[in-house]
């Protein structure tokens, strides 16, 4: 199971065409989720339910680690006061880049290949 889900993405990208239409409609879609205005990033937006998430978070760094506890003090801030950040503190889409994906993609693939090696059988010849 990916814990990330399916994507087009992939698909997309690879078109001009569709990336030219959809991506005005991908950042719109973004800015309406309205995690920037509370100063998250995308993949603050995990279930840290999931062992292979649990296990992607064990490998940030501390510097990382730090960053994404300091924003979700600054989010339950914000809950707490019913109101967003100053415009000038949301989270700028290019700064939203995906830190935590490359670690639950290896996660990921590091369970399939220990499942294939606790599933091989050994053949005499």
């Amino acid at each position: 199971m990916n814990v990330l889900g399916p994507s087009l993405a992939p698909y997309i990208r690879s078109s001009r065409t569709l990336k030219k239409y959809v991506t005005p409609v991908a950042h719109w879609y973004a800015n309406l989720m309205g995690y920037r205005k509370m100063g998250l990033k995308y993949d603050d937006l995990q279930v840290e339910e999931n062992p292979q998430v649990q296990r992607a978070l064990g490998r940030l760094t501390p510097r990382e680690t730090y960053e994404r506890s300091y924003r979700f003090k600054i989010a339950s801030n914000c809950d707490l006061h019913h109101k967003p950040l100053p415009k000038e503190q949301w989270s700028k889409p290019e700064d939203d880049k995906r830190y935590l994906q490359p670690h639950i993609l290896n996660v990921i693939k590091e369970e399939e290949e220990r499942s294939t090696w606790d599933t091989m059988t050994v053949q005499r010849k």
